[in-house]
């Protein structure tokens, strides 16, 4: 959790000094502007959580290897977000964001406090790239997957021109 931690505390950083417009404001039709970028951080963290909270209370006990998610950071291997996942094209405040980013970030603080005493490795879901995925490497892998589009922000940032 720590270095999702830390991660969370970069997005806010990349994000801080930037107006409710450039936020919103798209490159293009083709990609996402900064805010959806946001809510689709927002969106996959919450949704992650209820589901990785049913697949504790429920799941069956598996034997799972560690996958490597750290290449969930390679840029170079574009991925098509799941539906549910797709950010909308509502204009969204920063503080409305933020919000959001904190409350998702305070659910999965709940998740990683409620079982900190359990073994997380025998229980997985599946990812569209790297298959099943064990609990314990699901908490990290949002950090990772915050990161990966940390660094899609700041790519729309310089194409936005903004510093």
């Amino acid at each position: 959790m720590k270095e999702n931690i830390q991660i969370r505390e970069e997005l806010i950083e990349v994000i801080d000094h930037l107006t409710d417009e450039q936020l919103n404001k798209k490159v293009n039709n083709e990609k996402w502007s900064i805010i959806q970028v946001l809510e689709h951080l927002y969106l996959m963290e919450s949704k992650l959580v209820k589901l990785m909270t049913r697949t504790f209370n429920e799941a069956p006990s598996e034997v799972i290897q560690d996958k490597p998610i750290h290449l969930a950071t390679d840029r170079t291997k574009k991925i098509t977000s799941p539906p549910h996942f797709e950010p909308t094209d509502q204009f969204i405040t920063k503080i409305e964001m933020t919000e959001k980013l904190n409350q998702s970030r305070k659910s999965l603080h709940e998740f990683v406090e409620l079982t900190k005493d359990h073994k997380l490795d025998d229980k997985g879901m599946p990812h569209p790239i790297f298959g099943q995925i064990n609990l314990k490497q699901w908490i990290p892998f949002i950090g990772v997957h915050e990161k990966r589009h940390i660094d899609q922000i700041r790519e729309l940032k310089n194409e936005l021109f903004i510093k």
